[in-house]
């Protein structure tokens, strides 16, 4: 991706040279503009000036001898010695109202008659040369002057004005963008130090940043780094608080399979053997449950995926999973029942999770449950969350170990027990943004209630 210097740069660059174009073509019109009215403005006053030389008050008969002398005057201009190169390209004609040409330049153009109309026009010669006119009829004096500039004095002046115009304007512009330059790389600095102190950083720093003074504009990112180093390290401690008490626990059970394998080998008989591996199975079974629930423990952690919610029947969907655990319900002598008070009801959230939940706490129940008991699921709607029940016809709770009974790996009378259904259903419940309840109920038993907002 291009960098912000150089994004940056090139819009403003783009606009100030767009800018300068659009500044010089408004100089070059209204230069055009300008000097075409100044210009104009002195055809106009060379007629006038002409015209009241031509109405010098001189006999009729000396007429002719001052327009012999006013055309010897003029064609003996030398522009190159004593004049001006533009003499060449400024004309003078009279005519008289008869179509008589009394006094011309040299330069002027060839007319074959006097011009019929006054006023400003714009006219070409046989040399290709086009010349802008004024016209002045003075019917008084019996005289029809006419007054001529060539186009190229005009436009050699434009040039000009636009070479002293645009050069000094392209030099500016150019210095102006190595300003620029200069300028984004120290409003970027700040930027750019932040990114060094981030490179020259440990890859095990998680400390938070303490870049003063800084830019108002990278105060939110260096909030929002710090928050991220913070939810990194948040992390990190939770994986390593797991790892040792997954070590922790892993350790007895492994300890225990190991001695039911040595009294396996050291048996003395066959019912001391069956009991050692009936024992061993046993402790087989329950490093699986404890694995398992490790793994599901990791799985439901915050920072371990964003939730999967899909749209379906929430009812449906609680009961073909309490259909599946029925089996395993009756093998352990009891009975399980499901209560709803809707048929149908759709919901959108995460059905993996939810099932995970109601696995665990119909363990539960199953576990602190007497054989013949009865596990009982209710499911209930409000207006902007579901409840999930089970109810056992266990011991219940102690009402002083009822915050302790969500720790990891605490478990109270179930020796088969790893301590860790409870805890998983809490993260569930943290998960979804819902909560779990512990309550004991009258009749004997205890009320898990897991309560989704939806």
């Amino acid at each position: 991706m291009t960098s912000i210097r150089r994004r940056t740069l090139t819009v403003i660059i783009g606009l100030v040279l767009i800018g300068l174009l659009i500044l010089t073509l408004v100089n070059v019109h209204d230069s055009n503009h300008e000097i075409a009215e100044v210009y104009d403005a002195q055809l106009a006053t060379n007629a006038r000036l002409l015209q009241g030389v031509m109405r010098m008050p001189v006999a009729r008969q000396e007429h002719a001898q001052l327009y012999q002398a006013f055309n010897q005057a003029l064609g003996q201009a030398e522009p190159r010695v004593d004049g001006h190169p533009y003499e060449s390209k400024i004309a003078f004609q009279v005519w008289d109202m008869q179509n008589n040409l009394l006094v011309h330049t040299p330069s002027a153009p060839t007319l074959t008659h006097a011009p019929l109309y006054s006023g400003f026009s714009d006219i070409d010669d046989l040399k290709k040369h086009q010349w802008r006119t004024f016209v002045l009829k003075d019917e008084q004096h019996n005289l029809l002057i006419w007054v001529g500039e060539r186009d190229d004095v005009r436009s050699d002046l434009v040039n000009r004005i636009v070479r002293h115009t645009v050069l000094p304007n392209l030099v500016g512009s150019l210095l102006l963008m190595a300003a620029i330059w200069l300028a984004i790389g120290w409003g970027l600095k700040p930027l750019a130090d932040l990114a060094a102190t981030l490179r020259g950083r440990h890859p095990g720093s998680l400390e938070p940043l303490q870049m003063a003074p800084l830019p108002s504009e990278l105060e939110p990112m260096q909030a929002a780094l710090n928050r991220l180093l913070g939810q990194i390290q948040e992390i990190l401690s939770r994986e390593r608080r797991f790892i040792a008490d997954a070590a922790h626990e892993m350790r007895t059970p492994l300890a225990v399979l190991r001695v039911h394998a040595q009294n396996v080998l050291e048996a003395r008989n066959e019912e001391q053997r069956r009991e050692s591996l009936n024992y061993l199975i046993i402790g087989v079974d329950r490093t699986t449950r404890l694995v398992n629930q490790l793994l599901t423990i990791a799985r439901l952690e915050p920072g371990a995926g964003a939730l999967k919610t899909t749209s379906a029947d929430l009812v449906s969907a609680v009961r073909e999973s309490l259909v599946q655990m029925t089996p395993w319900v009756l093998s352990r002598g009891m009975e399980l029942s499901f209560d709803c008070d809707e048929q149908s009801r759709m919901v959108e959230t995460d059905f993996s999770a939810i099932d995970i939940a109601l696995q665990n706490l119909v363990t539960n129940a199953v576990n602190f449950s007497p054989v013949g008991g009865q596990i009982s699921v209710a499911l209930t709607f409000t207006d902007n969350s579901f409840h999930l029940n089970v109810a056992d016809q266990g011991p219940g709770i102690d009402e002083a170990e009822r915050e302790r009974l969500f720790e990891r790996f605490y478990s109270a009378g179930n020796d088969q027990g790893v301590g860790l259904g409870l805890t998983i259903v809490q993260t569930v419940a943290t998960r979804l943004g819902g909560e779990i309840r512990l309550e004991n109920a009258t009749s004997g038993g205890l009320i898990a209630s897991l309560i989704v907002p939806v």
